[in-house]
């Protein structure tokens, strides 16, 4: 089967122990070169293909896969790259920016909670209600403008909401969909280069925006929120993957063998069939001269 990704190894703990600085951007396992990465990523999205199928059949569980990452970590191609392989009819794949008016009327977790996937299905949430504990942290202004009763915004707001999300999380599993979380970790530096690659490629300027470049220069409070995102949420039902992506190659391949991981264990089956079903098969042998 060759090389495999330790995907134990990028599993942030549960026990509130999760410590950013014990992750390296630049990791790549035991991997050395991309055309290695690129052998396992394809075998990868042929075991997600099948597995899909497999939970498309049984209609019984669906699969939520959570994207968060910094600017230019490269959400988007990892999820065009990995999912390649999937049928578009048993996979939806959301993004969300600026809440609108009528979202904001709503509690936070609304306009996610409509959008979850369902059964037989794979959710993908490109940013999510997490951006609530994340951008709404570092800008404040933010929180402020969500027309929230003052007695219900205090001290412990990111506790609260770190505690309603992960009971969120817990129904949503009670319920048969599996939650995947993956913080796509680059580095400040290759974060830069990114930027600046899209400043000198043509064909890349569309990519750049200056909100972008605005927000990296909040990058230490951003990890700071982050971690504490990560410490908070990370659970044994919804658990959070700090996947290196300094090296895209790598975080496609780490990605993809993590999806593998989870539908494997769900050790689904195709749904036997009924005794009337099978004499209808016969029936339709017969007609059909086979």
């Amino acid at each position: 089967m060759g090389l495999r990704v330790d995907t134990g190894k990028y599993r942030a703990p549960a026990d509130g122990s999760f410590r950013l600085k014990d992750h390296d951007p630049a990791d790549t396992g035991p991997f050395t070169s991309k055309k290695e990465g690129k052998e396992e990523l394809e075998r990868g999205v042929k075991m997600i293909r099948e597995q899909q199928e497999l939970l498309y059949a049984s209609d019984r569980w669906a699969l939520l896969l959570v994207f968060q990452a910094m600017d230019a970590a490269g959400k988007d191609s990892t999820i065009e790259h990995v999912m390649s392989g999937v049928n578009p009819m048993g996979c939806q794949v959301y993004s969300f920016k600026q809440p609108s008016d009528e979202e904001l009327d709503h509690d936070f977790l609304w306009r996610t909670a409509v959008r979850t996937p369902e059964r037989g299905r794979i959710g993908i949430f490109n940013r999510s209600y997490y951006e609530e504990v994340l951008i709404v942290r570092v800008h404040p202004e933010i929180l402020a403008a969500q027309k929230l009763p003052a007695e219900r915004v205090g001290e412990g707001v990111w506790q609260e909401r770190f505690e309603d999300i992960n009971a969120f999380e817990r129904h949503l599993d009670r319920s048969g969909t599996v939650v995947r979380k993956f913080f796509l970790n680059v580095s400040r530096e290759e974060q830069r280069k990114r930027f600046l690659q899209r400043l000198e490629d043509p064909d890349k300027n569309w990519k750049f925006s200056l909100g972008d470049l605005d927000q990296s220069q909040h990058w230490d409070r951003y990890m700071q929120a982050y971690e504490d995102m990560i410490r908070h949420t990370s659970t044994d039902h919804a658990p959070w993957y700090v996947v290196p992506a300094d090296s895209k190659w790598f975080m496609r391949m780490a990605v993809a063998d993590i999806i593998v991981e989870t539908l494997e264990g769900l050790n689904l089956r195709f749904p036997e069939v009924s005794e009337k079903q099978r004499r209808e098969i016969e029936e339709a042998q017969k007609r059909l001269g086979g």
